[in-house]
């Protein structure tokens, strides 16, 4: 059975960081409707605004979209989880609150190959814009928009000895990576406002709550894109075991990421012919770049044993992190309302490197770190780590249909390391990161390396290690790539917009034609929610 609601001017597929963005923005004009349909649930969990928790909700994937790569022979034939938000805010909800433009080259890259309206230049407003950042406004940063961005203190000295092996081995310092000078160590830049997480949905979705013209719909499947002729009319989607279609009168935009946004383009006959067919599915685009160019950051970690327990490991027995979390909740202070890895560094990997190519990211405990009370549940090996990122992958991988069926999850194919660079890199980052921990500074501190321990030194070893335990730095992007009407690859134009069918948008990660050399994805995608908007409201 369909059911059929009144039709609204703006329909936006997902309530995640650009899906938020976009709400806010095009409700502004109180002239219009805007209803955002998304397939997850309401952000009430307190979890999901405890800085600290963060890791918890991760490994638990309670707000997740459970998506995993096919097994892949080059990481040893393992399947690779991909977190993605299902929740109100998207993976903005979920992840590690880590804020990270990019480099401006990367923009000016994007402007140099057919994009000339996503240089720097034209996307620095947008980012200013979006944020208050905690230090103040410059000429980099804003200090009056939504989205809450701090360099939250964390009472561990390591941190600093961190900073200190840094500069001892030679390498640059930089106050700010999102401002003037990417390159160097620093301390590392969060979205957290006044001790808690601040999603998208917190900073642009729930201010945007009380305007009569804005209507979310939660736990809304999308099926599919409706059509009239060649142009997207409006969305049929399942909430509460019924179908409903829900009619746009002016555009209908996806937000929806990286893995899903493809995934609804190819259910509604948008996609390669071939693919398509071989899935029953008639064509109303011939667009073979939907799903292709997948990307993403890749990272094999270093990891060491500490001699003695840190602050965290302390405060993490139970009786005394509850009251820590309570107070988190409740008033937005105390270790809670921080997060243990607040050093990060954007590095050359040699220096012959015109611009950064290596990210390198601290933390004072391990990821299973959790609350104990012996004898109950033992206390965990306490120690500290860093996650080599190069951030300029080679390696590529594609979305496909599993079946014409929403509710079967797409296939995610992607070859981590399967170029003889990517691996060079991943070798890179671990021996950078094994110079800093063998200084002075974090050897007080340090009892052994666990991982990929002392004895892996040639290129043979951690090329073996790097398959058998890396992980993505999940931040999915470029299924539904940029590009000029010269690129055959290319899903929508430089404004956003499907190509060959009108009325139909595409704001999020999957735009972006390549990677950015940072550490996120999160503060591009608001940055594209920004002006995407105001594309869209100028028709």
């Amino acid at each position: 059975m369909t059911s059929n609601h009144q039709a609204c001017d703006y329909v936006i597929v997902g309530a995640g960081s650009a899906g938020c963005t976009l709400a806010h923005r095009l409700s502004e004009d109180r002239e219009v409707r805007v209803v955002v349909l998304e397939a997850g649930g309401w952000d009430r969990n307190p979890w999901l605004h405890i800085p600290l928790a963060w890791g918890r909700n991760v490994l638990r994937r309670s707000h997740d979209w459970m998506y995993d790569t096919e097994p892949s022979a080059t990481m040893a034939g393992r399947r690779i989880p991909i977190y993605r938000g299902r929740v109100v805010g998207g993976s903005s909800s979920i992840n590690a609150m880590a804020y990270v433009r990019g480099h401006r080259g990367d923009y000016d890259r994007w402007a140099d190959h057919g994009l000339p309206e996503w240089s720097y230049a034209h996307v620095l407003p947008y980012f200013r814009r979006a944020e208050t950042w905690a230090k103040g406004g410059d000429d980099y940063r804003g200090d009056s928009g939504p989205l809450g961005v701090s360099s939250p203190h964390f009472p561990d000295p390591l941190l600093d000895a961190f900073l200190e092996a840094a500069v001892s081995v030679g390498h640059p310092t930089t106050p700010d990576y999102n401002g003037r000078q990417q390159e160097g160590f620093s301390r590392g830049q969060s979205t957290i406002r006044d001790g808690r997480r601040c999603s998208a949905a917190v900073a642009y979705l729930r201010p945007a709550l009380t305007r009569p013209n804005l209507r979310v719909e939660t736990r809304a499947l999308v099926a599919q894109i409706l059509f009239e002729g060649g142009r997207a009319v409006g969305i049929r989607y399942r909430c509460n075991g019924q179908l409903h279609e829900l009619r746009a009168k002016r555009e209908v935009i996806l937000a929806a990421g990286a893995i899903n946004s493809p995934q609804l383009l190819m259910l509604s006959g948008i996609g390669d012919p071939a693919d398509l067919a071989a899935h029953g599915i008639a064509v109303k685009a011939p667009l073979p770049g939907v799903g292709q160019n997948l990307q993403d950051h890749v990272s094999a970690g270093v990891d060491w044993l500490r001699k003695e327990q840190g602050p965290l490991h302390r405060a993490l027995r139970l009786d005394r992190i509850a009251p820590q979390l309570a107070r988190a909740h409740f008033f937005g202070t105390g270790l809670a309302a921080s997060v243990p890895n607040n050093v990060m560094a954007f590095l050359k990997s040699e220096a012959s490197a015109n611009i950064p190519d290596m990210q390198l990211l601290f933390r004072v405990a391990p990821m299973n770190a959790g609350p104990y009370l012996a004898p109950f549940t033992q206390p965990y090996p306490d120690g500290f780590g860093c996650r080599p990122t190069p951030l300029r992958p080679e390696s590529r991988g594609a979305i496909r249909l599993a079946a014409a069926d929403p509710m079967v999850a797409p296939r995610i194919a992607i070859d981590f390391l399967a170029t003889d660079n990517d691996l060079r890199m991943v070798r890179a980052g671990i021996r950078m990161a094994r110079e800093i921990f063998n200084q002075p500074a974090v050897r007080a501190f340090a009892s052994v390396e666990i991982a990929p321990g002392p004895e892996k030194t040639s290129d043979a070893d951690l090329d073996a290690y790097a398959r058998a335990t890396a992980s993505t730095v999940y931040h999915p992007l470029g299924t539904c790539k940029m590009g000029p009407d010269s690129d055959p690859m290319a899903v929508v134009d430089q404004y956003c917009k499907v190509k060959g069918i009108q009325g139909l948008w595409i704001a999020d990660a999957s735009v972006m034609p390549r990677i950015p050399r940072s550490g996120g994805a999160h503060a591009t995608v608001i940055m594209i929610g920004e002006r995407v908007a105001d594309l869209v409201a100028a028709g």
